[in-house]
């Protein structure tokens, strides 16, 4: 958290705007054949054939969505791209082109923009995706990221929201709640620091967690398990408002209803010691978190072969007839409403 006050900066005067875009774009590499021309031109021109494309977008805005005190500015690079790829893995599709428009108020010089450019550099290497296009642009204060993300997938293996039918398994990949409570030691150092700034924040506790906030993983690779398995989803949707937000909008897209088994939701041993430091329940954090990036999706009842037993996978409930409606079944077999208790960016503080 300790600003290093000798570092070089480079105002972005002496650059201007095409000037920056071909400094922080000049080592991003094309690798999709239907990347036909990247940044450079007036517009990127993509050649797709035979498959469906998606196309997803997202805006990052600072001290909304990131708060820079302690988020490095590679690490917001790496999650602005993987906040929108892993929309694109929740259609079931893969990822290949990306645009990345930024607006910075003057107090960023140059390194700092490098620094945030590297970290969608990683981003785009690790998970094979290309940069082709984008924008920058003064802000009056902080920064602001957008990113649209493009994919590709034949028709019939879209996973749509709307698919899943009663009787259906609901499936989750990786664990939940980690980013939650990730955010909550960062905001808690971030308090620390603020009355005592020689404070240096012991973190290794709880290096999962934080890392879970601060860098986390789309999950590309569970759409190529699927694909292994050949398990088609019925739905899927991917968990950034909290589990239960993502199963009502499953449930209200495929009308359907739903019963979600506590004793199921898969939890880190982080989180859950982390839940009792901070005196907070796990279920409600799995429910309410949000920002976990895992893949929730239903399948057919004849697929639950393929999947038992995967680790990267856990079957957390089951599809109901929509008049049942949406149901928490907690330990003591009680059946309590789902209701959104997740990310709202329009609520009041």
């Amino acid at each position: 958290m300790l600003e290093d006050k000798e570092q070089k900066r480079t105002s972005l005067d002496n650059l201007g705007e095409f000037g920056l875009i071909e400094h922080l774009t000049e080592n991003f590499n094309l690798s999709h054949s239907s990347s036909k021309v990247g940044i450079g031109d007036d517009a990127a021109v993509l050649d797709y054939t035979d498959e469906k494309t998606v196309l997803t977008t997202d805006m990052l805005v600072e001290g909304v969505h990131f708060d820079l005190s302690y988020m490095p500015l590679k690490h917001l690079g790496y999650k602005a791209v993987m906040v929108n790829l892993s929309d694109v893995y929740a259609m079931n599709a893969m990822a290949t082109q990306i645009t990345v428009s930024i607006a910075v108020s003057n107090r960023f010089p140059l390194e700092a923009l490098e620094e945030l450019y590297s970290g969608i550099d990683l981003a785009c290497k690790l998970y094979n995706v290309d940069l082709v296009g984008g924008d920058t642009t003064s802000s009056t204060k902080g920064m602001l990221i957008s990113v649209t993300a493009l994919g590709q997938v034949q028709d019939h293996k879209i996973a749509y929201r709307s698919g899943a039918k009663p009787n259906d398994l609901l499936v989750v990949s990786g664990d939940l709640g980690g980013a939650y409570l990730g955010l909550q030691v960062l905001e808690r150092e971030k308090e620390v620091f603020k009355v005592n700034p020689n404070n240096q924040p012991d973190l290794s506790p709880y290096t999962y967690i934080v890392e879970r906030q601060l860098k986390p993983e789309a999950r590309k690779d569970v759409v190529e398990l699927l694909e292994k398995l050949e398990v088609q989803p019925t739905s899927m949707i991917d968990i950034s408002d909290g589990l239960s937000s993502e199963i009502l909008h499953l449930s209200k897209s495929s009308k359907v209803g739903c019963n979600l088994f506590e004793d199921k939701i898969p939890l880190d041993p982080t989180v859950i010691s982390a839940c009792e430091e901070f005196k907070m329940d796990s279920t409600m954090v799995a429910l309410s978190g949000g920002e976990d990036y895992e893949l929730l999706f239903t399948i057919d009842q004849k697929d639950f072969e393929k999947i038992k037993g995967n680790p990267h996978l856990t079957v957390i409930g089951h599809m109901t007839e929509e008049k049942e409606g949406n149901h928490l079944i907690t330990r003591a077999n009680t059946k309590i409403p789902i209701s959104a208790q997740g990310w709202n960016s329009f609520k009041e503080e």
